[in-house]
């Protein structure tokens, strides 16, 4: 991993030493990025009321730098390009002024992911140290980057801007990105006061006199310069760029929990308040228009903070430099799954009884197969699928799985049991059964689950918005 300081020593009045350059904005950008996006894309209900907000928004014609070639929309899912400026511009020079004529950087690119119908949401995020195959792409000016076959991914926005990220991105996953959301860390304090503060969880005292962070161990809610501070915190737990993301990404999830649990979404004077703060350093691309960002809206209603999910896009030590990270192979099946995210079902024909989704199939998933953990892997599996799952424990050894339903089930089982490829056949359950449980006792002959084609399955490592704060801290 890189090993340049990852605080944000930039936020300090004092200008930067010139030897060590500052790279914190990987912090603070997955702060402001991920509230951008979750709070402008996800509830704009009143656009007269939200009007002077939609002003403050910048635009960018990022079509000529794209081209032609670009990767084919499969579904009707939204991908949108989250991007940090690192730029001194403006209200910006007090964060480190000898750093103001330095070309900005963009240390957080995230790719925002809008499954079809609005039901789930997912923020992959993308390395600043990962090595890529560069494609050539056009600068604001109309100059050419040329292609590069080994370059860090930070480099695109460097070089070409907001187009030549959102190209680069494109030629490694072959997903069509729709829009960019670009933002620079000036509403940080605005925003973390506009929701009443964000609720974390640290693993012990902290007393930092970098970042002037001082607080005792277990659960607290900050906002402004308390806030401005955690994120600054280099050393919490091991100090290590792993605990550092999950910080960050946990950090992230509990914004955007506390605004759509807290009734930020449902009040329009703390929304109005929200978006001022957010809009007024956010850019997009000239498409992403206040009406558009309405149409995004509306599909997103009713989401709750369980189905929003942060991932970062799978990686590992480069081969070639250790202070480095490259796409394993897992990548290349993960990102499938994000172009093949299928559409949700269409209306059932008038006259024909309505498609039963896993949505509505309540599951208790039972161990049978002598393997210790089993269910619960099962259970995260239909979860992430969109069942509604619970663990019920052991039961008795069999070499074959099974499915029981409780009353009012049946039709629920046979949603479930098509998942299944030994296709058991579903019988009622007789004793220990709940009325409208689907009961799936998991055999040793078990392999795995098959796709529902709705939704992403679950990865490892991913934090969601709803998770406990002190999980794992």
């Amino acid at each position: 991993m890189n090993s340049n300081p990852m605080y944000m020593e930039y936020v300090d009045d004092a200008d930067p030493q010139p030897a060590a350059p500052r790279r914190g904005w990987r912090i603070l950008g997955w702060v402001c990025i991920g509230l951008s996006a979750v709070m402008v894309a996800g509830s704009l209900t009143a656009y007269g009321l939200y009007r002077k907000a939609f002003g403050n928004i910048s635009h960018e014609d990022v079509n000529a730098q794209l081209g032609p070639n670009r990767p084919k929309k499969l579904n009707s899912a939204m991908n949108i390009l989250l991007l940090g400026s690192d730029t001194r511009a403006g209200a910006n020079g007090s964060y480190g002024r000898g750093m103001k004529d330095e070309a900005p950087r963009s240390d957080t690119m995230i790719l925002l992911h809008l499954s079809p119908g609005g039901g789930q949401a997912m923020g992959i995020s993308f390395p600043r140290d990962l090595m890529v195959q560069m494609p050539s792409c056009k600068t604001k000016t109309g100059g050419t980057v040329p292609a590069q076959s080994r370059a860090q991914i930070n480099s695109a926005f460097t070089n070409g801007g907001a187009g030549c990220v959102m190209k680069t991105i494109e030629s490694i996953t072959n997903i069509r990105i729709d829009h960019f959301m670009q933002v620079d860390f000036t509403g940080f304090k605005s925003i973390t006061n506009a929701v009443g503060g964000v609720p974390v969880c640290l693993p012990e005292n902290v007393d930092d006199p970098k970042s002037k962070l001082k607080l005792t161990k277990g659960k607290h809610v900050i906002k402004g310069e308390t806030a401005l501070a955690y994120v600054r915190v280099r050393h919490i737990g091991d100090g290590s760029d792993t605990a550092r993301i999950k910080r960050q990404q946990k950090f992230m999830g509990a914004l955007a929990n506390r605004a759509m649990s807290a009734g930020v979404l449902t009040n329009p004077a703390k929304l109005l308040s929200l978006m001022n703060a957010a809009t007024k350093s956010l850019t997009t691309d000239k498409e992403l228009t206040p009406q558009v960002l309405m149409r995004i809206g509306g599909g997103m209603q009713g989401m709750t903070s369980g189905k929003l999910r942060f991932v970062t896009a799978p990686s590992g030590p480069d081969p070639l430099d250790k202070n480095r990270v490259a796409l394993t192979p897992a990548a290349q099946p993960f990102f499938a799954s994000i172009r093949n995210d299928k559409s949700v079902p269409s209306e059932p024909k008038h006259g024909t009884a309505p498609k039963i989704q896993p949505s509505q199939v309540r599951v208790r998933v039972f161990n049978s197969s002598g393997i210790t953990g089993k269910a619960k892997r099962v259970a995260d599996d239909l979860q992430a699928q969109g069942f509604q799952v619970s663990v019920g424990g052991n039961a008795p050894t069999s070499q074959v799985t099974k499915v029981q339903y409780g009353s009012g089930a049946d039709q629920q089982s046979g949603v479930l049991t098509a998942l299944i490829p030994s296709k058991p056949q579903a019988t009622p359950r007789t004793t220990g059964a709940l009325p409208g449980v689907v009961d799936l006792f998991v055999g040793s002959d078990w392999t795995a689950l098959k796709s529902a084609k709705v939704g992403i399955p679950k990865q490892a490592g991913e934090i969601k918005a709803d998770d406990d704060i002190c999980k794992d801290a």
